[in-house]
């Protein structure tokens, strides 16, 4: 059968395919799917939404079902896609234990403003609030964590629903939709026409707002831009790079979002947030101007608020931002401009200094403090993992993309590895564990011909290492680089300068993960010397490229290194001098 053949044998004109004709809930949902442009559903299969499985039947070639093994993985490689693509991802669950396992998924691309659709079967309105089996008020489920909540109760409104999930999950802040599915409106028969999509809509600044800008830009001593956010395309990054060559401005990136701006850039100066390096947090405290582009400072990138106060900024701030609730609402802009990344981009094509910028040498200056930070930093043991990621950088030459999840052992790559923009990281800014490895499985899925490298604490992976399986079934050949330590690092970490000395509750064993990749059809290798492991990297991207199947190396490390230039054992001795001290006063 054709990817376009209906159930009688017949195959459709586009104009007959588009008309009124009688269909289940399901084909409904899925043909409105299909002309919406997605070309790719992630989903664990449930008996509530069955009628929408067997939908995809009318659809093979055009919609590819990625059957996971648990929603969350689920959630995760529709929320990674989402960000990919700046379309909404896709994923389907069960009802009840399916909805709350992809919970995560929806947090996810909440706080990370990612657009995504979750499809939940839900018990029929013949049983509703009865406390049916696996029944949940989805609205009071996931109202604080979704742009939009809804039940389709009705099998005629299934087009409507869907046209309008799409537009919410894309337009101002994008963001996550969830929509219930009654398996009444599922099974039941409508004659309905399908809806046609609409084009992405985009807030540009206005005249006079680029004119103070400028104005401010020709004021300023020290300014600096920061960009973050979601929703860049390749063009409007380059129109931003342009603006900050024209301007010569310092560009620093928002907290985990590393792909906005090619680091390469002789203007980068610098990732911003948790951990980054002195310089550039004296460099944010005294510049002037602040130009914040997508980005809403939250905690991680203003590290606790400190660098830049609420309500009212040191710095002169101007705030582009695409959601007008979230102007004002914890910093007070000067200057603040209700415009998407991709339209203040455009718009600023015509933007030129009148003078040569006075903050050339701040520039130049604040780049070499940067490139300072990639030589690797001190570390215990015969393996560096400041040297790990240093040869990261250096063999993927800014092909491929990057995943993490959790933990301390992301900032290796978050300092180390030079991202070349669009694609090239995969992060969760909520700060989710688990979400690396089905991240890189999303990007593989996506971009098969370019290196997907997933780096991963040994408690992070194993909160979705059943997702391998979904590498095996399709042929996916990403890389799993494995920081195995035995413990929670980063709790860990917090425990010795909150309660030093005291440690507990924070370690645990570990399977063979060698093996474990094995027995999914992958290759695994230990490393635990510095000059092993860019051979095995070579190796492991050779196998998986070869043979389409993941491969895994596992980093066994002095677990005393917790972080780019920092020890477990110093963080203790300066909590207990801290201790000591007071208790002396």
């Amino acid at each position: 059968m054709s990817p376009d053949t209906r159930p009688d044998g017949s195959q459709p004109t586009a104009t007959q395919a588009s008309s009124i004709s009688c269909r289940n809930g399901g084909q409904i949902l899925m043909d409105q799917l299909r002309r919406h442009g997605a070309r790719r559903v992630f989903l664990v299969p449930g008996e509530s939404y069955l009628p929408c499985i067997d939908a995809l039947n009318e659809h093979r070639g055009a919609i590819e079902p990625i059957v996971c093994r648990q929603e969350s993985g689920a959630a995760y490689m529709a929320e990674a896609y989402g960000k990919l693509t700046n379309e909404p991802g896709i994923c389907f669950v069960t009802r009840g234990p399916g909805a709350t396992n992809a919970s995560i998924g929806v947090h996810t691309a909440y706080q990370d403003s990612t657009p995504m659709i979750l499809f939940i079967g839900q018990v029929g309105n013949d049983f509703v609030e009865r406390e049916a089996f696996q029944e949940i008020d989805y609205r009071r489920m996931f109202g604080p964590m979704a742009k939009w909540v809804a039940q389709i109760d009705a099998t005629d409104r299934i087009p409507e629903y869907i046209a309008r999930a799409y537009r919410v999950a894309t337009s101002g802040r994008p963001g996550p939709v969830v929509l219930a599915l009654p398996e009444d409106t599922l099974w039941g028969e409508a004659e309905v026409a399908d809806t046609s999509p609409m084009a992405p809509l985009h807030a540009y600044p206005g005249a006079h707002q680029l004119a103070e800008l400028k104005a401010r830009l020709a004021e300023a001593e020290r300014p600096l831009l920061l960009i973050g956010g979601s929703g860049w395309t390749e063009q409007a990054q380059a129109q931003m790079a342009a603006f900050a060559e024209r301007f010569d401005l310092p560009v620093g990136v928002a907290w985990r979002r590393l792909e906005c701006f090619d680091q390469r850039d002789p203007h980068f100066v610098g990732h911003v947030g948790f951990a980054m390096h002195d310089a550039l947090r004296e460099r944010l405290t005294r510049c002037d101007l602040l130009i914040a582009v997508g980005t809403r400072m939250g905690e991680p990138t203003s590290e606790g608020y400190s660098w830049i106060s609420s309500p009212t900024p040191s710095q002169d701030l101007v705030h582009v931002y695409p959601d007008p609730e979230e102007l004002g609402r914890v910093y007070h802009a000067e200057l603040a401009i209700n415009a998407d990344v991709v339209g203040f981009a455009a718009a600023l094509d015509g933007l030129a200094p009148d003078a040569v910028p006075r903050w050339s040498e701040e520039t130049r200056a604040a780049r070499a403090e940067y490139l300072a930070t990639l030589e690797p930093q001190p570390s215990p043991g015969p393996l560096s993992l400041d040297r790990v990621a240093v040869s990261v950088d250096r063999v993927l030459d800014g092909h491929g993309c990057i995943t993490v999840g959790a933990g301390n052992y992301a900032l290796y790559a978050h300092r180390y590895v030079r991202f070349s923009g669009l694609g090239s990281s995969l992060a969760p800014t909520v700060g989710s564990m688990g979400y690396g490895l089905p991240a890189a499985i999303s990007f593989k899925l996506e971009h098969p011909d370019r290196p997907s490298v997933c780096f991963a604490g040994d408690g992070c992976f194993q909160m979705n290492l059943q997702e391998l399986g979904v590498a095996l079934q399709y042929r996916l050949g990403i890389v799993v680089i494995l920081f195995n330590n035995g413990m929670w690092g980063t709790i860990r970490a917090h425990q010795e300068n909150d309660f030093p000395g005291r440690e507990i509750a924070l370690t645990f064993l570990n399977p063979a993960f060698t093996t474990l990749v094995e027995s999914y059809g992958g290759q695994g290798e230990v490393v635990d010397r510095d000059d092993d492991f860019e051979p095995a990297l070579r190796r492991a991207l050779d196998f998986a490229e070869r043979e389409k199947l993941p491969a895994l190396i596992e980093l066994r490390y002095e677990a005393d290194g917790i972080a780019p230039g920092k020890r477990l054992s110093a963080i203790r001795d300066a909590a207990l001098a801290r201790q000591s001290a007071q208790q002396g006063t």
